[in-house]
């Protein structure tokens, strides 16, 4: 059974190691996780089967918009609604500490992650060209606004 915790010190390497595996030199290292764990504006999940760390997914919410981050599920885990029942849990909490617009940027060969933005409400706004290195690539820009 998966559960969600908050991020906390004792994840930190293994949420680099897995970001590292996942998204190769793009990944956070264990400080910059570290680090954020530091930023009141942050709120950080993380997903676990029993004692094993198999996701993240956090934003950093600045004036009521929310720039999501770090969104990953360990390779073996996929296809379970882990990332989407992180998402969902992760803009609910964040909404009671005052989020109410959540953006994000996400690879444009992404498929698997754009369907699943789209599933949660999320729609196209624009293009970051060359936002992403190893490979080049455009970012897709995302939002959900609450009108």
């Amino acid at each position: 059974m998966i559960v969600y915790d908050r991020l906390k010190n004792e994840y930190c390497k293994t949420l680099s190691l897995l970001e590292k595996d996942i998204f190769g030199s793009d990944a956070w290292s264990e400080d910059d996780f570290k680090e954020t764990m530091c930023c009141d504006y942050a709120y950080y999940l993380v997903a676990k089967d029993g004692d094993e760390v198999v996701g993240c997914a956090g934003l950093r919410n600045m004036c009521g918009d929310a720039d999501i981050t770090n969104v990953f599920v360990k390779k073996e885990y996929r296809r379970r609604g882990i990332a989407e029942e992180m998402l969902q849990k992760l803009m609910a909490d964040s909404r009671e500490i005052g989020a109410r617009n959540f953006t994000l940027e996400v690879r444009s060969s992404n498929t698997a992650a754009i369907n699943l933005y789209e599933k949660l409400g999320f729609r196209s706004e624009g293009v970051r060209p060359g936002f992403y290195d190893n490979p080049k690539e455009d970012a897709l820009i995302y939002w959900i606004r609450q009108i």
